[in-house]
């Protein structure tokens, strides 16, 4: 690149050539989330639960060491002491006021002797573009949709509820899931004002799913839910220290999460483990009669994949090594070296080089179809709404962003609405032609190929660049860091933690082709195992030289 693009500026122009939140009770949000200068930021103290997972915590519930009501109270008094004060990480849009009452039930019923699976009693944050059919709101940190409540629960919704989980709150974002301007800043929202980096405060988390990012590195919650079209998982989790899934598009149902791209959008599980991710990733799994995309995976996927989790899965594992998506900064490629090492330490036959091709009509080709499909997507979620909705279509939302603009785009404008307002229907020609070519680029002559020709198992690669300064006035400034390939594709991809650059994290991504989250998960957690590379974040204000 020769200028420095956020990563969802890079997708949408490489195609071409983040007010007041209304909150539960006791839960006040700033503008824009950044305390004043000269602040005392206070260094958080730590609890017999801390970064406790999944199983441990279950385990503990089980034994009668430990409540659902417990754990849930101790993940919101840490975000009371943390999130608006101290560090002021700013990562919690909104608290469900019924967690505790859940949980509570959650309790009982394990007295009663009934447990609903791993995730019974365990706290979940969740993205505030998925539908809860609650009390909280669902409006992408829209202040456009602050006065709106969604008719039902996203599948994924129900599927945690179903599942035990304790649905804890809803996390800020990047707005609309940074689908709205060509030099926004990520993890601002109208709505929710900025997310900052726990690991260093005037950091950037990346986005979209900024406040899931930096709310589960700070232990708000045991685990949480993110979404993608490109980037949005694996980025944030990348840059916030975190173990993050996009998963194959169709795994989940999107039914109930306000859409960009039907081709290439998915929710998936943002965790401080492989494990962790893993026992939430099987828990949500389903065919959802609302989304056709979930019929390709009956029969394909199992409902558990923690049983693929083994130590010793890099032992014989052909892994091959994408360079042409590296070499985007020297200290990010040296972890890489270092987790090459590591692999082939633990027995992986390393094909280096196995780069994914460049081109930039795969960029090109994906910024039509997400114009195309966001438009037609989203007028069809905002009218199933219902009649409480401010607005009822792209258009009408243009016109009110330009009507309320001062709370609504203080920092940057609505270029992309106005550019994917202008495209006709998916029957198009242009639509039709640039779908095919991103099938053609991504999977046939793109994953497909690569693994087909190196025999491979899995394609590594950085997941991103350390963590850019955040600057509201000029935007992102993103230099590296590939997701496009599996995002375009539809194919799942994982980001591992790969160690630190002056106390900033960089994952590891592994991608492979359609319904292979059980072999990914597996080399994954085998490279986590050997390499024990996550690091609790600081709070740093600045970063120290």
């Amino acid at each position: 690149m020769t200028a420095p693009l956020s990563r969802r500026e890079f997708v949408a122009l490489s195609a071409a050539g983040v007010a007041a939140s209304a909150t539960a009770p006791g839960v006040a949000h700033a503008a824009s989330g950044v305390p004043a200068a000269g602040a005392v930021i206070a260094a958080p103290r730590e609890d017999a639960l801390f970064e406790k997972g999944v199983a441990e915590l279950g385990g503990m519930m089980a034994r009668g060491e430990l409540t659902s009501r417990a754990l849930t109270e101790r993940y919101l008094q840490r975000i009371a002491a943390m999130d608006k004060r101290g560090p002021a990480i700013n990562a919690v849009i909104e608290l469900n006021p019924e967690a505790a009452a859940i949980a509570d039930a959650l309790d009982a019923e394990r007295k009663a002797g009934k447990t609903r699976g791993p995730l019974h009693g365990i706290p979940v944050l969740i993205k505030d573009n998925i539908d809860s059919a609650d009390s909280m709101r669902t409006t992408a940190g829209s202040l456009a949709l602050a006065d709106s409540t969604p008719r039902q629960d996203a599948f994924i919704v129900q599927r945690l509820r179903d599942a035990g989980a304790v649905l804890l709150g809803k996390t800020n974002l990047s707005e609309w899931a940074n689908y709205r301007s060509t030099r926004s800043t990520s993890g601002w929202t109208g709505r929710g004002g900025l997310t900052r980096n726990p690991y260093v405060l005037d950091r950037n988390c990346s986005g979209s799913s900024s406040g899931t990012g930096a709310g589960i590195a700070a232990d708000f919650a045991t685990v949480g839910i993110g979404t993608e079209t490109d980037g949005s998982i694996i980025s944030p989790s990348g840059i916030c220290g975190l173990v993050g899934i996009k998963p194959t598009v169709g795994l989940w149902s999107r039914a109930g999460i306000i859409p960009i791209s039907a081709s290439q959008d998915t929710a998936g599980p943002m965790a401080r483990t492989v494990a962790d991710a893993a026992a939430l990733l099987g828990a949500l799994t389903g065919v959802d009669a609302r989304d056709g995309a979930t019929a390709a995976s009956k029969g394909r996927v199992p409902t558990d994949y923690t049983t693929v989790l083994k130590p010793g899965a890099l032992r014989g594992a052909r892994i091959g090594v994408a360079r042409a998506q590296a070499g985007f900064n020297p200290d990010v490629d040296h972890l890489l070296e270092e987790a090459i090492a590591a692999m082939k330490y633990a027995g992986a036959v390393v094909v280096d080089p196995a780069s994914l091709p460049t081109s930039p009509q795969l960029g090109a080709a994906e910024g039509v179809v997400l114009d195309y499909e966001f438009k037609a997507g989203l007028n069809a979620y905002l009218a199933s709404r219902g009649p409480t909705v401010a607005v009822k279509s792209l258009a009408a939302l243009i016109t009110w962003n330009e009507r309320e603009k001062e709370e609504e785009m203080p920092w940057f404008g609505q270029e992309i609405f106005l550019r994917a307002q202008q495209c006709g229907p998916l029957t198009d020609k242009k639509y039709l032609d640039a779908r095919a070519t991103c099938l053609r680029l991504a999977r046939t002559q793109g994953i497909d190929a690569v693994m087909t020709t190196h025999r491979l198992d899995a394609i590594i690669l950085p997941s991103n660049q350390p963590a850019w300064t955040t600057d509201l006035l000029n935007g992102d400034h993103f230099t590296g860091g590939d997701t496009t390939y599996a995002s375009v594709a539809g194919y799942p991809s994982i980001t591992v933690p790969m160690g630190l650059v002056h106390g900033l994290p960089a994952g590891l991504s592994f991608i492979g082709r359609a319904w292979s989250e059980g072999a990914l998960l597996g080399l994954a957690y085998a490279f986590e195992q050997a390499t024990a590379l996550r690091r609790a974040p600081t709070y740093a204000p600045t970063l120290r030289s």
